[in-house]
């Protein structure tokens, strides 16, 4: 089968596209054919050898897919061959196959495309996680979204609208600021020119955001501290902007604020049952077409430079998804 291939850590133009094994079918496994492989930023990250955790070489990127069960086996029974499925998987999505343990996988909603079920595994499970497990976001509160067209910043535009909040989307051009209007943002707030702080406190009468969703990072982090509100929650959600920030602790007493982290692999790992009913919950707003899984750009097998680096160069606008 073909599979990209990480030899050694480096840009994604190192990465090589080459025929493999096909995967071993073990207990309790099933064999997948992948049809749609979602990337994440974390995907950019273990390529570069900069993530928390890496897989040993050599090894496949890609993080989540959707495809059709091939082959089960003996000891597995709650999935037949044909099954359409989703799941998020850490690395070893972008191929034509892959062998995952039966639990990990979810039934593909039937009016849902390949396309979007491959994405919403980490985007939408990191963001419900992260508002309503780690902010307790309520109804009435203001949300502010960094990063708001990307993968996670667009989950949680809608999730934040789902949950009756007011959301600001903040994000480096009107164009990726489009996207989040259309996701359902109320306010829109373009930090190309610094002034995150400033225009945060413009917006809520000088109070502040209730919660802020941050997987940005870097300078835009201190901002964020002074634009919280007196018992307010800054998520932090990762660093896509390169610098990992230090935290003004005078700021966090001032503000009578927390810093809550926002690690969904191990909430995943460590809760299955409160993930589970957290799906259970985000399935059901897909199927009464709450929440949409914005797609912003597609691309072959053969053109998986081009689609980490659209990741990487921070060009996404929703979610980068590569076709099997």
């Amino acid at each position: 089968m073909k599979a990209v291939l990480c030899e050694a850590f480096g840009p994604a133009e190192t990465l090589v596209l080459a025929e493999v094994d096909s995967p071993e079918l073990k207990p309790g496994h099933v064999i997948v054919d992948i049809q749609s492989c979602a990337l994440n930023f974390p995907d950019v990250l273990m390529v570069e050898g900069k993530y928390q955790s890496l897989p040993p070489f050599p090894f496949t990127p890609g993080g989540e897919f959707a495809g059709t069960v091939s082959q089960i086996a003996p000891d597995v029974s709650q999935w037949q061959v044909g099954d359409e499925v989703f799941a998020a998987c850490g690395h070893g999505a972008m191929a034509e196959q892959i062998s995952v343990a039966a639990g990990a996988l979810r039934a593909k909603p039937q009016a849902m495309s390949f396309a979007k079920a491959s994405g919403i595994s980490t985007t939408y499970g990191t963001s419900y996680y992260a508002l309503k497990q780690r902010a307790n976001l309520q109804p009435g509160e203001t949300l502010l979204v960094l990063g708001a067209a990307g993968g996670v910043g667009l989950a949680a535009v809608e999730l934040g609208k789902a949950m009756g909040a007011r959301v600001i989307a903040a994000a480096s051009s009107p164009e990726k600021l489009e996207v989040a209007r259309q996701a359902g943002a109320d306010d829109l707030i373009d930090y190309s020119d610094g002034e995150l702080k400033e225009k945060v406190k413009a917006l809520t009468n000088g109070r502040g955001a209730d919660v802020i969703y941050d997987p940005v990072g870097g300078p835009l982090f201190d901002q964020c501290m002074r634009c919280i509100n007196w018992n307010g929650r800054v998520l932090v959600v990762g660093f896509v902007g390169g610098d990992i920030p230090k935290v003004p602790t005078n700021l966090v007493l001032l503000k009578s604020c927390q810093i809550v982290g926002v690690f969904y692999g191990a909430f995943s790992a460590r809760f299955t049952a409160e993930n589970e009913q957290n799906f259970a919950e985000l399935i059901d707003m897909f199927d009464r077409g709450t929440l949409q899984a914005v797609i912003g750009a597609e691309y072959p097998l053969t053109d998986f430079v081009d689609a980490l680096n659209c990741l990487s160069q921070r060009r996404a606008v929703g979610k980068i998804v590569v076709n099997i």
